[in-house]
């Protein structure tokens, strides 16, 4: 699931259905989607380093999974399509 300002620039809906090479990761999903969408490149993550932007948080199973390592496994749930990963827009501000 995407925040809207990168559905729209996609031009998708809510959720976006990918097929990801197992093991099922960050990084693989985050392929996987650059790949399928490519005018998404650069932003979740940075093209050079491909580090998490900053304002842009990453959940599954009601668990923050934003500072996991990008190669660790997702959720089995995740992995099989029964559960989203979400990328939500972290909001900011005092």
């Amino acid at each position: 699931m995407l925040p809207q300002h990168l559905r729209t620039l996609a031009h998708v809906g809510v959720e976006v259905q990918l097929d990801v090479e197992v093991p099922v990761t960050q990084r693989s999903v985050l392929d996987a989607l650059e790949a399928a969408y490519p005018m998404l490149r650069g932003t979740i993550r940075d093209h050079t380093t491909l580090q998490r932007r900053p304002f842009l948080r990453f959940f599954a199973c009601e668990q923050d999974l934003s500072h996991e390592s990008p190669d660790a496994p997702l959720p089995d749930s995740v992995a099989s399509g029964s559960e989203p990963l979400l990328i939500i827009g972290a909001i900011a501000g005092g």
